[in-house]
């Protein structure tokens, strides 16, 4: 989860090397049609640590759309930098969180779901890959 985030990816860079150095601008751009903006994503994957620490809490929360995408609504340097905040400290709290969890705690089931806490958890380190691949191309595309 770490390495996936914030260091020593063995596949590549992380996700917060790939999104450093990028603008406001080429962050809301649409290089790709159809696709979404790297800072739509960015939104995407910070809500995703929100809803995964809410439901790793047994909090199952109702995912609406605009909580699964939320929406860029100002273009700016401040708002950029804010997303990129609200990335970081979605992470950290849920990093906290897991960080209190005994190993025993990650094979207990998700309430309202058939899965562990464990699958949840790989289930948040395989999207966030997801996506960051998505970020990589289309930083690609916006050259």
């Amino acid at each position: 989860m770490d390495r996936a985030y914030s260091g020593e990816a063995w596949h590549g860079p992380d996700l917060k090397q790939l999104l450093g150095g990028v603008s406001a601008d080429d962050a809301s751009k649409h290089p790709i049609p159809g696709a979404h903006s790297i800072w739509e994503l960015v939104n995407h994957i910070a809500s995703w640590n929100i809803i995964v620490h809410q439901k790793s809490k047994g909090e199952p929360p109702q995912v609406t759309t605009e909580m699964d995408w939320p929406p860029v609504w100002e273009a700016n340097e401040v708002a950029w930098k804010r997303a990129l905040e609200n990335l970081a400290e979605s992470r950290t709290r849920l990093r906290n969180y897991m960080k209190t969890l005994r190993d025993d705690q990650l094979d207990e089931p998700i309430l309202c779901e058939n899965y562990s806490r464990y699958v949840l958890l790989h289930g948040l380190v395989q999207h966030d890959l997801y996506h960051a691949g998505q970020i990589a191309v289309l930083k690609k595309a916006l050259k």
